[in-house]
């Protein structure tokens, strides 16, 4: 298995409010995770760093090799992460509504468990073919579900960037959790909406058909979505399940 992750400022913004990493427990699995932070000043910043970096180090102390164990896992820890996010933000005024996305995924027994919530996004790379794993929580993505407005109008929505549910909201948190199957050759790629904002899906899918490696993946997704204006962070992590370790 091959990883590869990178993360790029984008054209407009003053700073970089995602964060990605991965972790690897006592039983050598790997865990990838990917958020994207908001809030005024750096409060963003350390929302999507609190996320990644508190949930990794828990994993590192697991000994998880089982997929529906991974999932009952995520459910736990992101509830227990999001409480602390929320009253993080409850104590300094500069920190009032910080909150995160978050995106987790774990391959254990030739399956992949996931956990997701927000506007960033995994997707299943299979046989030529760009498969999205998970759903916007968002409200463009309610009113498109809804037949409210048709998708040509949600991808221009002046509110494109509101989104349902995030870590760092009071109460309990609903998270979206599955297990697919995974095949030899199979790639996966979570990314922020820095990246799929401005690069379209059939774009995504050239990209990847056409990179020599992870590390070229990476970087053409990221050129792609500056050429087109870069108005957010852009977060890109690959992983290649039929590669070699590196």
């Amino acid at each position: 298995m091959e990883v590869y992750f990178q993360s790029d400022i984008g054209k407009r913004r003053k700073s970089n409010q995602d964060y990605t990493a991965t972790f690897t427990n006592q039983k050598n699995q790997l865990l990838a995770l990917l958020a994207d932070g908001m809030g005024g000043h750096q409060a963003g910043d350390i929302a999507s760093r609190q996320a990644v970096e508190e949930i990794g180090i828990a994993w590192e102390a697991t000994t998880i090799d089982d997929s529906e164990k991974a999932v009952q896992w995520f459910l736990q820890h992101i509830q227990q992460t999001n409480q602390r996010i929320f009253e993080k933000g409850q104590s300094q005024p500069t920190l009032s509504g910080m909150g995160t996305t978050l995106e987790v995924v774990t391959l254990l027994d030739n399956h992949l468990a996931l956990a997701h919530v927000g506007d960033s996004r995994i997707y299943l790379f299979r046989e030529q073919r760009l498969i999205a794993l998970t759903e916007d929580h968002s409200l463009v993505n309610a009113l498109l579900k809804s037949g409210e407005i048709t998708q040509e109008m949600a991808e221009n929505h002046p509110r494109k960037n509101i989104i349902t549910r995030s870590l760092g909201m009071p109460g309990s948190l609903e998270v979206d959790v599955a297990i697919h199957r995974i095949e030899d050759h199979d790639q996966l790629l979570l990314c922020s909406d820095g990246l799929t904002n401005m690069v379209s899906e059939p774009k995504i899918t050239q990209i990847l058909l056409e990179a020599a490696s992870l590390q070229d993946a990476s970087q053409r997704l990221i050129d792609e979505a500056n050429a087109k204006g870069g108005l957010d962070n852009i977060t890109v992590l690959l992983i290649d399940v039929g590669g070699e370790s590196q």
